[in-house]
C-alpha cells in the first residue's frame, strides 16, 4: 500500500538517449505495480514514432504510459503544460494506489517538476520576437545563439543551438526584463519523496548503440515518416522539425544533403545532445543513484527500490 501522507513516492529514471531507460523502466514498473510518466519532450507528438524511438504499442500494453501521443505536431507543449500534465498524471497514479515512474532524458522538464519551478509570468512580446527572428535570418541561428551564450551562459548550456524558438524566447525574456533567463526560475517545495536513478554506459558503447538505433530508424522508414509530416502541411521550419533526426531528414528531402550526409549529421548531433544531457544528469550528483548498464542492472535497481520503499513507506 502506498502512503496517505501528502508527500508521496516517485521513482525517477534518467540517463542519456539510447542508454536503455525504456526497457528497464518497463520491467521495474511491472515488478512494483507501477505506471510510467514520460519526461521526454519528443514523445508528446502523434505521428512522430520512428525518429523518437517511442515505446512500441506492445511495450505500452505491458505497462500504462502517460504523456505519449498527447498532442498534434502543430501544437506546442511548453514546459508549463508538461509540468501541469505530469502532476495530474502522477496524482492519478497515486490515487490508484500504484507507484509512478517518471522516465526520460529531458533534464529541464524533469528538474522543473521535481523542484516545482515557478517562472514569473512574462507575456510574449510579439514585436520584439519578430525583431529577433529577423535578426536570426540575417546573422544565422548559430550567431544568435552565441549572443545568448554571452548574455546567459547557464541558460544557453541547456538549449540546443539549433532550437531557434527556445533561443529567441530566452533572449526575449532577458531583453524584456533586464534579468538573465536562468535567474528567473524559482524553486518551490518538492511535491514528492523522490528516488532518482541514473543509468549509464561507457561513452563509446553508448555511441555504438546510438549508431545502431539510427540505422534501425532509417530501415524502419524514418524518411517516409518525415515526408508524411510534410505532406500533412507542416512547414519545414516547424518546431517538431527541430528534433534531431527530423531536421536532418528534412534537409535531405529538400535536396540540401544526401541521405548518407543526413545520417552522419544525425549521429553527430545526437552525440552533442548526449553531452548537453550530461549538464542535467551529472555523475557527481549525490541525489542520483548511478548504475552501469549490464544484464544485472534491473535486479540491482529493483533491490534499491525495495529497500527504499521498506525504509520509507512500510511499517
Amino acid at each position: 500500500m502506498l502512503p496517505t501522507d501528502p508527500v508521496k513516492p516517485l521513482i525517477v529514471i534518467v540517463g542519456p538517449t539510447a542508454v536503455g531507460k525504456t526497457e528497464t523502466a518497463i520491467e521495474l514498473a511491472e515488478e512494483f505495480n507501477g505506471e510510467i510518466v514520460s519526461a521526454d519532450s519528443r514523445l508528446f507528438y502523434r505521428g512522430m514514432d520512428i525518429g523518437t524511438a517511442k515505446p512500441s504499442l506492445e511495450e505500452r500494453r505491458r505497462v500504462p504510459h502517460h504523456l505519449i501521443d498527447v498532442a498534434e505536431p502543430t501544437e506546442t507543449w511548453s514546459l508549463a503544460v508538461f509540468k501541469n500534465a505530469a502532476k495530474q498524471a502522477i496524482a492519478e497514479i497515486h490515487a490508484r494506489n500504484r507507484l509512478p515512474f517518471l522516465v526520460g532524458g529531458t533534464g529541464q522538464y524533469i528538474t522543473a517538476l521535481l523542484e516545482d519551478w515557478s517562472v514569473p509570468a512574462q507575456h510574449p512580446d510579439t514585436k520584439l520576437r519578430d525583431v529577433l527572428e529577423q535578426w536570426a535570418k540575417v546573422i544565422g541561428n548559430e550567431a544568435i545563439y552565441q549572443k545568448l551564450v554571452i548574455l546567459d551562459p547557464q541558460a544557453a548550456a541547456t538549449i540546443d543551438p539549433r532550437n531557434l524558438r527556445r533561443t529567441i524566447r530566452a533572449l526575449e525574456v532577458i531583453l524584456k526584463t533586464g534579468k538573465r533567463f536562468s535567474e528567473q526560475r524559482f524553486k518551490g517545495k518538492s511535491l514528492y519523496q523522490v528516488l532518482k536513478i541514473g543509468l549509464k554506459r561507457p561513452r563509446q558503447v553508448l555511441y555504438q548503440r546510438i549508431d545502431q538505433r539510427i540505422d534501425q530508424m532509417i530501415e524502419a522508414g524514418l524518411v517516409n515518416e518525415v515526408n508524411h509530416l510534410l505532406e500533412r502541411g507542416l512547414e519545414a521550419n516547424s518546431l517538431v522539425f527541430s528534433t534531431i533526426g527530423y531536421r536532418e531528414i528534412v534537409s535531405y528531402l529538400q535536396g540540401k544533403v544526401s541521405l548518407n550526409e543526413a545520417i552522419g549529421l544525425i549521429r553527430k548531433n545526437t552525440r552533442q545532445f548526449v553531452r548537453r544531457q550530461a549538464n542535467w544528469f551529472k555523475e557527481t550528483d549525490p541525489q542520483i543513484h548511478w548504475f552501469d548498464m549490464n544484464e544485472k542492472t534491473t535486479r540491482e535497481v529493483a533491490g534499491l527500490i525495495h529497500g527504499w520503499l521498506k525504509a520509507n513507506w512500510e511499517n
